[in-house]
């Protein structure tokens, strides 16, 4: 192995995992992070969205799979760049339950993003031992958000 591929190697997918109320932590105390909830449309619709309105901010919503087909949106990267989400800023990625959002910071990663961040446990969370989602997430750690 060259010098170079060491190094390539040593490169993280993404900038790592942050639980729920730390990445709220850092949207409240930097203005220029980004929360992109990354669900589909349908998930906003019926299940609601993170609020930022507080922080004087609102989440971005952009599809990682693009629904109904349940395809990886080619121009997810370009979609965060023309929506202004600067490169070097800190930028956390919402799912349902933090297995998307790992793919959506890898692919920022990818595209020259400094700071991307999984959001661990996601928007609901994982089901419990009713089947429910209630255990853990933005919405069970008592975050702000709206049903729209």
């Amino acid at each position: 192995m060259d010098e170079t591929s060491s190094v390539i190697d040593q490169r993280p997918a993404y900038a790592g995992d942050v639980a729920p109320a730390g990445a709220f932590a850092t949207l409240a105390d930097d203005e220029e992070a980004v929360l992109v909830d990354c669900r589909t449309r349908a998930e906003w619709e019926y299940v609601g969205t993170p609020d930022l309105a507080g922080l004087g901010k609102e989440a971005l919503l952009l599809e990682w799979l693009d629904y109904p087909d349940g395809k990886v949106d080619a121009e997810f990267a370009d979609k965060l760049v023309g929506y202004g989400v600067q490169r070097h800023a800190p930028v956390f990625f919402l799912c349902r339950s933090g297995v998307r959002s790992i793919a959506a910071a890898k692919a920022a990663t990818e595209a020259a993003y400094e700071s991307a961040y999984n959001i661990l446990e996601g928007f609901e969370g994982p089901t419990g031992p009713a089947g429910i989602r209630n255990i853990s997430g933005w919405k069970v750690s008592g975050l702000p958000w709206k049903q729209t």
